[in-house]
């Protein structure tokens, strides 16, 4: 299997982990502030990694050198994850898988920007495809709902965050220096717990964690291990084999997770004609499959 075709497994699995922030994380986000939230979850998520690599290969010293980009790129993914939250208190999952979907565009004006990576027009026909399966996915196949989706506060505010996301995967591939996956996602994981726990002290120490319900800690541990640590690492991977198009192209399978994740969690199975946006998502991960590095070059 080439490092191309491992990338896309490695977001195939990103994207179902993702998902389960937003099916978990809408139901935790009235019991406690998000930076309480996610500067445990980091903090829990580096010592996770930290230990794989101890057991593993190691991290070498040369891992800390430019300790900075540690810092930018943790600040970015706790952007996203302290904004996603925030979103989420007024914002249903279902807008904010929709407002997700954003980012595979901003990502590749980012991979141009940052890399002058060049979306060609066989990725932008699957970025296009996939972006109407998911909204489909999304809206359950009510074109009227479609028509009038409104962005609200949290949409708003989480849309930043999507900015943050599609910024970092981009920035991986600029700022690493031949370090590991595992190794700069340790890196990262510190840098983006020092920064959360920094702003979010004032939170971090009003909030009563004894009197916390279950579902705030079933969420930590599932962001911090699932959703942080293991999808960490998975996005690392996937940017340095992917183009920033591809790699982010993957959020458009996060509706359709999500969508999994609720008939997990004993709500309804979806209607048949959503299994049309399913389709159309397939059809783009079909098309961005295709090796267009000749193309490029």
């Amino acid at each position: 299997m080439s490092g191309a075709l491992r990338g896309h497994l490695a977001m195939l699995c990103f994207s179902g982990l993702v998902a389960g922030s937003f099916a978990l994380g809408a139901m935790a986000t009235p019991h406690i502030a998000p930076a309480a939230l996610n500067a445990p979850r980091f903090v829990l998520a580096a010592m996770v990694v930290g230990a794989v690599a101890a057991l593993g290969p190691g991290i070498p010293r040369t891992t800390w050198r430019a300790p900075w980009r540690y810092l930018l790129l943790g600040g970015a993914m706790g952007l996203y994850f302290v904004l996603m939250f925030e979103g989420l208190k007024t914002a249903a999952p279902v807008s904010a898988s929709a407002v997700f979907t954003l980012t595979p565009i901003v990502s590749g004006l980012a991979g141009y920007v940052l890399l002058r990576q060049i979306t060609t027009p066989r990725m932008a026909l699957a970025l296009a495809v996939g972006a109407a399966g998911a909204l489909w996915v999304i809206f359950r196949a009510d074109p009227v709902a479609l028509m009038a989706f409104e962005i609200g506060r949290g949409e708003a505010i989480f849309f930043w965050g999507c900015v943050a996301h599609a910024v970092y995967t981009p920035l991986v591939r600029r700022l690493n220096r031949g370090e590991t996956p595992v190794a700069f996602s340790f890196g990262t994981m510190i840098g983006a717990a020092l920064l959360v726990t920094a702003a979010g002290w004032s939170e971090i120490r009003a909030t009563d964690w004894a009197a916390l319900p279950g579902i705030v800690w079933i969420t930590l541990v599932y962001t911090a291990v699932c959703a942080t640590a293991m999808s960490f690492v998975l996005l690392q991977y996937a940017s340095l084999n992917l183009p920033s198009a591809k790699v982010m192209a993957y959020t458009y399978l996060v509706p359709t997770w999500v969508a999994l994740w609720q008939v997990a969690l004993g709500h309804a199975l979806p209607p048949v004609m959503v299994l049309g946006g399913v389709g159309l998502t397939v059809l783009a991960l079909v098309l961005l499959l295709k090796d267009e590095s000749a193309a490029l070059r």
